[in-house]
């Protein structure tokens, strides 16, 4: 299975991504931490480096799913043509796919979330708030059935209502 868990930055997404792949022995990719190690290699921040970080990451997950591994994925997804990276990744590899959208409802704590995180990440640095903002009135309406989860709950709390959520069968 191909699990890709989405949203603004801030919202807790990465601390689900990792709680769930440790919950279902997935392999955890993140478009941040390559990106960060593309820019670290030379590679000019840009629109065309974060749409090889995408490619980067689809390619490895297409990877661990041929050897029948699941994947999570931790990437915005704030576009079609990310959410499409996805699809297509799930229908090479022939898996199943679901779509995680992580929110938080709060928005001074995600605002207080966002600006005191420090992700160790040397080359990609962190959004302002004003970015987050500018990026959430243009961020695409889902068109995919999703799983929608606000992470203003304990951590822990939402990891287990995402995990039941990913683990029971989808119907049709």
């Amino acid at each position: 299975m191909l699990i890709v868990i989405s949203g603004l930055p801030g919202t807790g997404k990465s601390a689900v991504a990792e709680g769930v792949a440790a919950r279902l022995g997935a392999v955890q990719l993140s478009i941040d931490t390559v990106e960060d190690a593309m820019l670290g290699a030379g590679l000019a921040a840009g629109w065309e480096t974060g749409v090889a970080a995408y490619e980067a990451v689809r390619a490895a997950a297409e990877q661990n799913l041929a050897l029948g591994r699941d994947v999570v994925v931790d990437a915005v997804n704030d576009s079609e043509p990310a959410r499409e990276t996805w699809r297509r990744a799930a229908s090479t590899a022939g898996v199943a796919l679901r779509f995680v959208v992580v929110v938080c409802a709060d928005r001074v704590e995600h605002r207080r979330r966002l600006e005191g995180r420090r992700r160790g990440l040397r080359h990609l640095p962190e959004p302002t708030w004003a970015r987050v903002e500018a990026l959430a009135g243009t961020y695409e309406p889902w068109k995919d059935p999703h799983v929608l989860l606000d992470a203003t709950a304990p951590l822990a709390d939402v990891i287990e209502e995402a995990h039941r959520r990913l683990t029971t069968p989808v119907p049709g």
